[in-house]
């Protein structure tokens, strides 16, 4: 008779067949009722609406919502398949929001379909898929992205609500900057009368400096008879430059987060002291807190650290050859590297006293912070040297966080575009704030990012004379929950 530990292995050895087929969501069908019966009772598997299921990590904490997060959009695309097959699709607000980059976990996930029921399904942590009755766009106004069936970039510009254009101008104008020529919206506006909607987009095309687009939408739809008053949707928003040339959504959503923060946080950061005179003096008082900085920006990332390891660390009497103990402990890498990786930061905290642009010298010399951060782990074999070869070339996902960061490519598109803001940026409570939070919003590398995204503020707040700054580990909640909603806010309305 098998024992209870050679079942669970049975099972387990047919939730593997299923992960290495790439399968996320699991249909009740496709595992046996014993099979998922053991697997749910251990931990393995997690109910997400009836019959339906997702692989979570036998370590994972009750409550925590990573794994729901990271398997989010891949569960809908293959559930929705499974129920409404092609006769569905996503509403043209959230439709838009993803041509534009933003692919945060909505609260709410609205399908229309013909075969909808008007009714909510809820799903776990808050979050829900509201079915629509309704009938569907033409099918040439459908496009699938990442397995979900929705709008096409043209015709979620025409059918999303006003109101959306005010409530979220990140989305809105990034979506917009992405129409390369009046043509690619034209036909619909002609074909379906859309006089009204077609004034309020030649506005916004005229808003973000795409003025021959306009033209051309009120020009053409006049010819065809219809009256046209043009109207703008984001005239109470504050304008900022956007590049009419770049293909890709995020590296304009960027821009705009940028500018649109920006003044909130001049508004509620103290003034900058200046540099001061006394540069030795500055370090020394950055030496001084090395040991409360190293444990809480550790601890934050959850590793388990003590100011004895980091003292020990510090001052030599931690040895890779001979002790075991330093040679195996994670955490024990862990300290290491961030002291090497502090004597980097100094480094370049130095040139930035010396009057040198603080955006250069981070653009330059981040890579070196990131190496050191992890050199030590990767001595002893707990990672591959391959893992310092740079940007990430994976998909990653925050623990706890409906914020999906970007996918590899775009990581690449908009990392310049940050350290372009930040050369340019002339305010060093700017630079710190937004440097630090567009950073782990990027999450450009596999590990590590927290602490590489302190690492940051704290070298663009010694650009204004600031103090380096600790975030203590009895604020993680507080910290994280910061970040969270920076991530999830619509937008930052300014007025001019």
């Amino acid at each position: 008779m098998a024992r209870p530990g050679e079942k669970l292995a049975q099972s387990l050895e047919i939730l593997k067949k299923l992960q290495d087929k790439s399968v996320i969501a699991i249909k009740a069908s496709e595992i046996g009722r014993i099979h998922r019966q053991r697997l749910l009772k251990n931990g393995f598997l997690k109910e997400v609406v009836r019959g339906w299921y997702i692989i979570v990590p036998v370590d994972e904490q009750q409550g925590d919502s990573t794994s729901w997060y990271a398997s989010y959009w891949n569960f809908c695309s293959t559930y929705l398949a499974d129920r409404y097959g092609d006769s569905y699709c996503i509403s043209a607000e959230q439709s838009l929001q993803i041509h534009s980059g933003n692919c945060t976990v909505p609260h709410q996930l609205i399908i229309r379909s013909t075969r909808g029921t008007n009714s909510n399904t809820p799903l776990p942590h808050g979050t829900s898929l509201f079915s629509m009755k309704s009938t569907l766009p033409k099918e040439a106004e459908i496009v699938i992205k990442d397995g979900i069936r929705m709008l096409t970039l043209p015709s979620s510009l025409i059918h999303c609500s006003p109101t959306l254009f005010t409530r979220n101008p990140t989305d809105a104008r990034t979506a917009f900057t992405l129409i390369r020529d009046s043509s690619e919206i034209l036909d619909l506006l002609l074909g379906g009368g859309h006089s009204t909607i077609a004034g309020r987009l030649a506005g916004a095309f005229r808003n973000i400096g795409q003025g021959r687009i306009a033209d051309d939408i009120v020009k053409t739809m006049q010819s065809a008879g219809y009256d046209v008053r043009e109207s703008d949707p984001f005239e109470n928003i504050t304008p900022v430059a956007l590049s009419l040339r770049e293909r890709s959504p995020y590296v304009n959503r960027i821009r705009l987060m940028w500018h649109e923060m920006r003044p909130v946080v001049i508004k509620h950061f103290p003034k900058a002291p200046g540099i001061p005179k006394d540069h030795k003096n500055f370090m020394q008082l950055i030496e001084e807190i090395y040991v409360t900085d190293a444990y809480h920006s550790l601890s934050i990332e959850r590793y388990k650290v003590s100011p004895e390891l980091i003292e020990r660390v510090r001052s030599a009497e931690w040895n890779l050859k001979k002790n075991e103990e330093d040679r195996k402990q994670r955490d024990a890498m862990a300290a290491r590297g961030y002291w090497q990786a502090t004597q980097k930061v100094r480094e370049s905290i130095k040139r930035i006293l010396k009057n040198e642009n603080p955006g250069v010298v981070a653009d330059n010399d981040h890579g070196a912070w990131y190496r050191e951060l992890f050199a030590p782990s990767v001595t002893v074999g707990i990672l591959k040297a391959s893992d310092l070869a740079g940007y990430r070339n994976n998909q990653v996902y925050i623990g706890g966080s409906k914020h999906v960061p970007l996918n590899k490519d775009a990581v690449r598109d908009v990392m310049p575009e940050l350290f372009e803001l930040l050369k340019n940026e002339p305010e060093a409570s700017v630079r710190a704030v937004l440097g630090h939070f567009v950073f782990v919003f990027i999450h450009p590398y596999m590990d590590g990012n927290g602490r590489m995204g302190r690492f940051l503020m704290n070298a663009m707040l010694t650009s204004g004379g600031y103090p380096w700054t600790v975030i203590p580990v009895e604020e993680r909640k507080t910290y994280m929950k910061a970040l969270e909603k920076a991530t999830c806010l619509p937008h930052f309305k300014k007025t001019r």
